[in-house]
């Protein structure tokens, strides 16, 4: 963990800033990174290694400030571990964020400086894609780090990671709905979706071909256009809503696909559904916004359990790239949601609660293992060869 400084200046010398230690004390290491060559400016938060080296992908976004990124590289870190431990990855957690616009600011060179922060770190931490990235990215950071994972197939790699998770979140929604009604089936079922990228417009078509209805709302345009007419094609009705509307829809499941932190203390007055089900990450804004659905009445699956399709994918794909492999893990994450559900009823907690009781439990464990090990005789992290 390096110390590092603020901006604030007094006589001419920078002041320690001392309670960045106090943000970053439940991290192992965080890793500022700057490039002035490349324009490259990055954090990469490595939250826990318990289970292994960290895996988490890499995001890039104009955050109007360094506090606001390097927030999200600790909250994003922190839900890695959990993601990995919930989906019996041998990966502990950790996260990249990249300060910039991703339809601007994007250069070969700059991925390739980011590859080589990367590999400093010695295999402490694997990354891939992520909100603002493409898999083509890190072909580029890849000619300077082995640790990279989700790479495109032609380069060894298991290609596009919103298959696995999309049907991810399929299978919670089922998970939900046996809960919920006592059997999987969603035709004339009515979903609000808030998202339609890679992940989202994936999870609709699936909702779609089991007979479900749509709300919909997304900043693209073609995005929701495309989708109203591929219903019209499946027999199935898509209805685009404006923004903030998609809460107050009179519907069975709100599935948010976009940005996290859209559950909170406003949105949660508007919403009209039984659950929600959903593959954006952090989606409340404070975990104890789980109590407050549970009130009302409202079953919450945990989103870093619902997305684990794509992280299955990666971390499978550093062992050599199977897709049967994946799917059949894939699948796990509808008894992992039951589990869960079934646990958050039973000792009258929230899922939240329910779901990190669980993976506290793999990390305990894992813990007991290791202390076997004396520091010497510790396996090397040396996974892609």
């Amino acid at each position: 963990m390096a110390l590092t400084y603020s901006n604030e200046q007094k006589s001419g010398q920078l002041i320690q800033s001392f309670d960045l230690f106090t943000k970053i004390q439940e991290h192992e290491q965080v890793l500022f990174c700057n490039d002035p060559a490349t324009g490259l400016k990055a954090i990469i938060a490595i939250h826990d290694t318990t289970l292994g080296p960290a895996l988490g992908g890499t995001r890039m976004r104009p955050y109007d400030t360094f506090e606001e990124a390097l927030e999200d590289a600790l909250r994003l870190s922190k839900g890695m571990t959990y993601k990995n431990a919930a989906a019996g990855n041998d990966f502990g957690g950790g996260k990249g964020v990249i300060i910039g616009d991703p339809l601007k600011d994007k250069t070969p060179e700059l991925f390739r400086a980011y590859g080589q922060f990367i590999d400093s770190l010695k295999g402490r931490f694997y990354t891939g894609t992520d909100m603002g990235t493409v898999l083509d990215d890190f072909v580029h950071a890849h000619k300077e780090t082995n640790c990279i994972a989700g790479l495109p197939e032609e380069y060894g790699g298991g290609g596009e990671t919103s298959i696995p998770t999309a049907l991810g979140v399929l299978y919670s929604i089922q998970a939900v709905a046996k809960t919920l009604w006592g059997h999987e089936e969603l035709t004339g079922r009515i979903f609000a979706i808030q998202g339609l990228g890679k992940v989202g417009y994936k999870v609709a078509e699936h909702l779609l071909e089991n007979g479900a209805d749509l709300y919909v709302t997304d900043i693209s345009e073609d995005a929701i256009h495309s989708l109203v007419e591929k219903g019209k094609q499946m027999g199935g009705k898509v209805t685009a809503v404006k923004g903030n509307e998609i809460y107050g829809v009179d519907g069975d499941i709100f599935v948010p696909c976009a940005i996290g932190g859209i559950i909170n203390d406003q949105t949660i007055d508007q919403l009209k559904v039984k659950g929600i089900v959903g593959a954006a990450n952090n989606q409340l804004l404070h975990e104890s916004h789980a109590k407050v659905l549970k009130e009302k009445g409202i079953l919450y699956a945990p989103d870093y359990i619902v997305n684990s399709g794509g992280v299955i994918q990666v971390a499978d794909e550093l062992y050599g790239p199977n897709k049967e492999r994946v799917l059949s893990k894939t699948k796990n994450i509808y008894r992992s949601i039951l589990e869960v559900l079934e646990q958050s009823e039973k000792e009258n907690m929230t899922t939240v609660e329910a779901a990190n009781r669980m993976c506290e439990k793999s990390l305990n464990s894992r813990k007991v293992r290791n202390s076997f090990f004396s520091s010497t005789d510790r396996p090397k992290w040396d996974i892609r060869r």
